[in-house]
């Protein structure tokens, strides 16, 4: 795999017109989704797989199509597209709509809208710091790049990556998670197990034991205090990274070949300070803009805006460490836990409209971010030449706004059509569902009690491992057969190290990867005839 002088570049003609069309089609893909069915698909390998076709096309106007970089360029876009018009732009508009206030969806919408880019922007500034490092799993995002890479290579890896797309069709036809089988081969052992733990607890919590958990507020309360010492352990690496910068200054300390720690914390440092400021810049914007501030004293308005800008910051850093170690980002839960603690503060229910929708728009583009950012770093050869990897990653990012800008006008004129037939995303329903019944009595007693556990288990584990937010992340979502998938993967992944070493590795991965990407593939598709008998 030969590495071109420069990276190639998003506004070449053909690239251009192949990426605002997969962003299009992207858009659309992921409304129709989101509303019919309830879920988001990835679409990442769709893209890849669309530009390695348009490359077999022998024409000289396609011949770019060939490169391996524009084929990660085509993944981006439209997995940005996906994400950004459902998760980003939709969910949030619905909430005020379900609770009977259309006037509030237009300032929603251009705040979740700037929302949506800032998400981007602060995950390609982040991507490759301690706090999201390049080599950290990103499952969806090695598949991606190990689907691209058999493609244009062929040979003994493309056959493990065929046969795992293989097993990874079949198992999802016989309805296993294969992703999260797939993971277990490339993520943080300990990690994956706590999550893998957490999938098993809440799936059989109630049908074994009779404990409804989710009833208690338990995976919430866990959440709440992971989450809390994951944000203070992401401080403490910042100062770890400035103290080993004043050690490489000093001449006591090795510089390493990865970027000088005082980079590293700069940026870290540099980056959260604009998102804080930012975001707040944007809760104020749609707290005036939607009328908020007229219902609240301005000592409860100051703290609506400082609360929503820091629970937007805290819900994109969650949702991105959980993605990057597992591949599965808990949105919509951890929006709901926003949602809670708001209703514990006493924000009247207009303000709690405005502040669910803005919490539910941040997080999904920043992981999906990461995804296509890793895709990228393994395409790009895993920064061996760090001009060509920072070129690559610009380019990228470039990708990603366009299709997050072409996703928004999409969303804006295609949204009344679908409301006005009493089609929103279920999950909008939850939120605006929650808002309205209020919160219980006890509630708040139950998050604090078990806020102190997830905050114990999240500080044992460290920041590599983050087993506090994973197991939080399992204990979040209903599905033991990926609790079950996740922990025989990893068992298989620990058992073929033993018995081969390390040579065997990277085909482990290659096959993970394959079965993350079969999966994918036969997700989508599945969905789209889903949808179709559906609307029939």
């Amino acid at each position: 795999m030969n590495t071109p002088a420069k990276h190639p570049s998003t506004f070449d003609g053909s690239t251009l017109i192949f990426v605002v069309l997969l962003s299009v089609f992207g858009a659309i893909i992921g409304i129709q989704l989101l509303i019919t069915l309830g879920v988001t698909p990835n679409t990442s390998i769709i893209g890849a797989l669309a530009a390695m076709i348009l490359a077999r096309v022998p024409l000289t106007l396609l011949r770019q199509f060939r490169s391996i970089h524009v084929q990660n360029l085509a993944q981006t876009a439209i997995s940005s597209a996906t994400f950004g018009a459902a998760n980003s732009l939709l969910l949030p508009i619905a909430i005020p709509f379900l609770m009977g206030r259309p006037d509030l969806i237009l300032p929603m919408f251009v705040g979740v809208g700037l929302a949506m880019l800032l998400d981007g922007y602060m995950l390609y500034r982040l991507f490759d710091t301690r706090v999201f490092p390049a080599s950290g799993a990103w499952p969806p995002g090695v598949a991606a790049a190990e689907a691209i890479k058999a493609g244009d290579s062929g040979g003994t890896q493309a056959k493990v990556l065929g046969a795992g797309i293989g097993v990874g069709v079949i198992g999802a036809w016989l309805h296993v998670p294969m992703s999260a089988f797939g993971i277990a081969f490339l993520g943080n052992v300990w990690a994956l197990t706590m999550f893998g733990i957490g999938l098993l607890i809440r799936g059989y919590a109630k049908p074994v034991f009779g404990i409804d958990i989710n009833a208690l507020y338990i995976p919430h309360g866990l959440m709440i205090g992971a989450g809390l010492v994951a944000l203070i352990q992401v401080v403490g690496q910042i100062r770890s990274s400035r103290a080993a910068a004043a050690q490489e200054a000093a001449g006591s300390a090795p510089a390493t070949a990865q970027a000088p720690a005082r980079v590293d914390a700069d940026r870290i440092r540099s980056t959260l300070r604009f998102g804080a400021i930012a975001y707040i810049v944007l809760a104020a914007l749609v707290a005036f803009g939607s009328g908020v501030y007229a219902g609240m004293s301005w000592h409860m308005l100051i703290l609506f805006v400082v609360y929503a800008a820091f629970a937007a910051l805290a819900h994109e850093l969650i949702v991105g460490i959980a993605a990057m170690h597992s591949g599965w980002f808990p949105a919509f839960a951890v929006a709901l836990i926003t949602l809670l603690v708001g209703m514990l503060i006493g924000f009247p229910p207009l303000a709690l409209t405005v502040l669910c929708g803005f919490a539910a728009a941040t997080g999904p583009a920043f992981a999906d971010m990461g995804y296509d950012l890793k895709a990228g770093y393994v395409l790009r050869g895993n920064g061996a030449d760090p001009a060509f990897e920072a070129d690559g990653r610009r380019q990228q990012l470039i990708c990603a706004l366009i299709a997050f800008i072409v996703a928004i006008p999409i969303v804006y004129v295609s949204y009344q059509g679908y409301f006005s037939q009493g089609q929103t995303p279920p999950v909008a329903a939850v939120y605006a569902a929650t808002i309205k019944a209020g919160i219980a009595s006890g509630v708040g007693m139950h998050l604090a009690m078990w806020a102190i556990p997830g905050a114990l288990v999240q500080w044992l584990g460290g920041p590599k491992r983050q087993i506090g937010v994973l197991l939080s992340t399992g204990l979040l979502i209903a599905n033991p057969v990926a609790g079950w998938a996740v922990l025989v993967g990893i068992a298989l992944r620990l058992l073929a190290l033993r018995l081969w070493g390390d040579k065997i590795r990277n085909g482990l991965e290659v096959f993970a990867a394959g079965t993350i990407a079969g999966d994918a593939i036969y997700g989508f598709f599945n969905s789209m005839v889903r949808y179709h008998a559906k609307v029939k």
